[in-house]
């Protein structure tokens, strides 16, 4: 439903017949993809839309300094980038990120391109070329009355080319270096080889091919910061010495793979010894996708299309955990009838992700598997008690333990290591393996009809109330692996989640056009939840025809996705479960809050080691510490929304300015809480079993905050023609958090920058047919919250830049470029990987159908 509602709800008819928002081709032919009204190049239907409305054409992504349409929308006013992989980007607007964002839609041609079982898009799977696209726009902040459920942070629309327009045959290769100046690796080299082939047969028939293939080496995550630095504060042991230490991006010294040792008397903390993230896994690139498409004009103004898509992906992915993605598959199959007053869509899309698997629990479970946690404990606590017997200072004797309890643990490269690694990678339990084992599917059918253009024509003439209506199923299936999914009904059958939703929109025009008001109401319906109504309203004011205000409200939901009502996964002795009562009843009313237990059993320790207390006195003394779980079962996510905006153009419409202000509430943000459960009946020894890590079964609820988040922003654009070719463009964006009413540490972490600005200078004919730009981009330091690593990322500053010719007669196009040029690694949140320069070398050429 992300998409059912794109050209109808941004644009009343009345006022804004030409929308190019809309996502149905037909639209799109009939409006001749952009009518350019001024120098600066924006379309007026852009200019005039009641919403911000970002666009990046073919011009502008020709013209941009990265390397492809993808990584150009990261200098788009109001959007932050996370960049998990090199093949990998994840967009977001206006707050409240991750890396996994299920709170913003990506579309292609009106199509979600999410991946099933987590709601969100993996990577470019399903995105076109860069031979095919034919522009992008954005739409950042609450959508969901436009776009659906999902879109409560924003929208990306990929539009593709039409193949009745545009035909011919054109390739691309793209060769790259990166990795220059790192340590941990030497210079790689990147391929991108891409063909797009389109023709019409006769006047009704058309079709397009497409294939790219994507080769290269990702980038490194290796953050050694210590997220666990105070653990043994109360013994003095910090920094290289403290035995607990859990860096970033080394997986199996986490908080399940540690425990408090009792050594001579003192309560040490110590955790098993773990892997980096590039000693366990593969960090080639290696990305095949692909689609076809046939089309059949029946009328001149109906057409019927069906259109295939697939991706084979080798790439690294984030969410709770990292991963890696291998033999990753995502397929789709799409059927369409269109016309300007009716589109009927239909889909299917399926996923399987392959030989796939956690790099966390690849890590912990080789540990594991060369020695049980018992018998390394046990070694590490008999060498420390024999090593300071032996008068071995502290630090010393830790190290001679971790050492010995170590000996014969497989080194990284190793064959026992690769061993390892190749029989944990098809074990589907993250208790005992590392595979990740997924096959899940997505149905969507949806319709929409505008009445004003069919039946009601008449009613309209009359009124002037434009009229549409629509609706939508959806069904996601998932085959119930036994790890990451179950049935709870205990059958084998494929688990179901679906909904089924609605809307009407009318929208009036008042003083000679000038004023035009729309308002719109949704209904949509999931199975495990109530009906749920979203209205907004929006009202577009044209004081003159080169000066816009723009406002709009709106209240929007978001269901939970597949893995958050669903999920059943074994991971390293934390259960993770999904927060509908079917799958977690009963776990919330008998679990205790785990920020409890850290803290009942932090203070157990500093009693032992400065009070001198014993255990069990600790034990009693502290129990009071512990909180019963107070959180319950899953809600649908809210927000309420208030936008307003001004579009200008000034100086003989050579300048362009837009401007937007926002201010967003949110209500029963889905997150997870940590809570354990005595493995006991007797409630004297409840406190006893949450003392001791091996007395109480650990889980991770998916549940909703308490709070309600306030969080508010602006942002401002400016395009400037100056003449002769040169394009002057800036942005600057401000994202802040209000505030929280209760802070209950389950609001969804807010993970974005207060300011991203972006520069850009560019001329497609600097001299003859060379063409220049440089883009500078500044984005401030953040606070990243997350359940697998907090910590601060650093502000970023980077410049891109390229030179570029046209060779007319020849049909080639060659783009010399490189982004983050001074080659300053950074990174886009915490635990993801350090990002350096990319240079780059693009060939394209293109024979037209005569």
């Amino acid at each position: 439903m992300q998409h059912l509602f794109l050209s109808l709800f941004l644009y009343a008819p009345t006022a804004l017949p030409d929308s190019t928002i809309a996502p149905v081709d037909t639209l799109r032919q009939r409006v001749l993809s952009e009518v350019i009204v001024t120098a600066s190049r924006i379309p007026e239907s852009i200019r005039k839309a009641p919403v911000s409305i970002e666009l990046l054409d073919a011009r502008q992504i020709r013209l941009s300094a990265q390397p492809s349409y993808f990584d150009a929308i990261e200098h788009v006013k109001g959007i932050q980038v996370l960049t998990p992989s090199l093949g990998f980007k994840v967009y977001n607007a206006r707050g409240f990120a991750n890396p996994t964002n299920v709170r913003f839609v990506q579309l292609v041609d009106g199509i979600d391109s999410q991946a099933p079982h987590i709601g969100a898009p993996i990577a470019i799977a399903l995105a076109p070329s860069d031979l095919d696209i034919d522009r992008v726009e954005v739409v950042p902040g609450a959508a969901s009355v436009l776009y659906g459920l999902n879109a409560l942070n924003g929208m990306a629309q990929l539009i593709t080319k039409d193949p009745f327009t545009s035909t011919g045959l054109s390739g691309s290769q793209k060769t790259g270096v990166n990795h220059l100046n790192n340590p941990l690796v030497s210079a790689k080299i990147f391929s991108e080889s891409s063909i797009r082939y389109a023709r019409t047969i006769g006047s009704r028939l058309a079709f397009k091919v497409n294939m790219t293939y994507q080769r290269g080496y990702d980038w490194i995550a290796r953050d050694e910061t210590d997220l666990n630095p105070n653990a043994n504060a109360s013994l003095n042991l910090t920094g290289l010495t403290h035995p607990a230490r859990d860096l970033v991006n080394r997986y199996g010294d986490e908080s399940p793979n540690r425990r408090s040792l009792t050594l001579d008397g003192r309560r040490y903390v110590v955790a098993r010894t773990g892997y980096f993230e590039n000693e366990t896994s593969d960090l080639g690139l290696s990305n095949l996708r692909g689609d076809a498409a046939l089309f059949w004009r029946i009328r001149p103004t109906l057409t019927v299309s069906y259109r295939y898509k697939t991706a084979k992906l080798a790439t690294l992915y984030q969410r709770t955990n990292r991963f890696r993605l291998d033999h990753y598959r995502l397929d789709q199959h799409i059927l369409t009838l269109e016309s300007p007053s009716l589109q009927i869509r239909a889909y299917r899309t399926s996923e399987n992700t392959g030989d796939s698997y956690n790099i966390r629990s690849m890590a912990e479970n080789i540990d594991r598997s060369f020695k049980p946690d018992n018998q390394w404990f046990s070694d590490f606590s008999s060498q420390f008690t024999s090593s300071t017997r032996a008068g071995q200072t502290v630090a010393d004797a830790l190290q001679t333990a971790r050492t010995t309890a170590d000996a014969g643990r497989p080194l990284p490269g190793s064959d026992a290591f690769n061993a390892q690694v190749a029989r944990l990678r098809d074990i589907n339990n993250w208790d005992v393996g590392a595979a990740l084992r997924v096959r899940a599917w997505l149905y969507h059918a949806e319709g929409q009809l505008d009445l004003t253009r069919a039946a009601w024509a008449t009613f309209r003439e009359r009124t002037g109330i434009g009229m549409q209506i629509g609706f939508d199923y959806r069904r996601y299936s998932v085959f119930p692996d036994g790890n990451y999914f179950i049935n709870p009904d205990g059958s084998g059958d494929n688990l179901v989640y679906d909904k089924a939703g609605g809307y009407v929109q009318a929208s009036r025009s008042f003083f000679g056009d000038r004023l035009t008001l729309t308002g719109t109401l949704r209904a949509d319906k999931n199975r495990y939840f109530a009906l749920r109504f979203n209205p907004r309203v929006a009202a577009v004011f044209a004081l003159t025809d080169n000066h816009t205000f723009r406002f709009s409200y709106q209240t929007g939901y978001r269901f939970p996705s597949l893995f958050e009502a669903f999920s059943n996964v074994n991971s390293g002795g934390v259960k993770r479960v999904g927060g509908l009562p079917i799958m977690s009843r009963g776990i919330f009313e008998q679990s205790y809050l785990r920020t409890s237990i850290d803290a009942f059993q932090t203070a157990i320790n500093t009693d032992v080691n400065s009070n001198r207390l014993t255990t069990g006195q600790a034990i009693q003394k502290n129990k009071n510490l512990l909180r019963s779980n107070t959180y319950t079962y899953l809600k649908p996510e809210q927000v309420n929304s208030l936008e307003m905006g001004y579009k200008g153009l000034f100086f003989n419409k050579k300048l362009y300015v837009d401007v937007d202000v926002y201010y967003n509430v949110y209500r029963n943000f889905i997150a997870q809480v940590e809570a354990n459960v005595p493995r006991t009946n007797n409630p004297d020894s409840v406190a006893y079993a949450l003392a001791d890590r091996t007395k109480q079964d650990r889980y991770r609820l998916w549940t909703n905050s308490k709070t309600r988040v306030t969080n508010y922003g602006a942002s401002l654009g400016l395009r400037y023609g100056i003449g002769r070719g040169w394009l002057l463009s800036g942005n600057a964006s401000l994202a802040r958090l209000d505030r929280t009413d209760q802070g209950d540490g389950l609001e969804e972490a807010f993970n974005t920058p207060q300011w991203i600005t972006n520069l850009s200078i560019g001329n497609p004919t600097l001299w003859r047919q060379l063409g220049a730009s440089l883009t500078y981009k500044r984005q401030s330091a953040f606070l990243w919250q997350s359940a697998l690593a907090t910590g601060m990322v650093p502000a970023i500053n980077t410049i891109d830049g390229q030179l570029s010719y046209t060779f007319p007669t020849a049909g080639v196009f060659v783009k010399l470029g490189g982004s983050n040029l001074l080659n300053r690694y950074y990174t886009t949140f915490v635990a993801g990987p350090g990002v350096g320069g990319f240079y780059y070398l693009t060939i394209t050429a293109t024979v037209s159908e005569r």
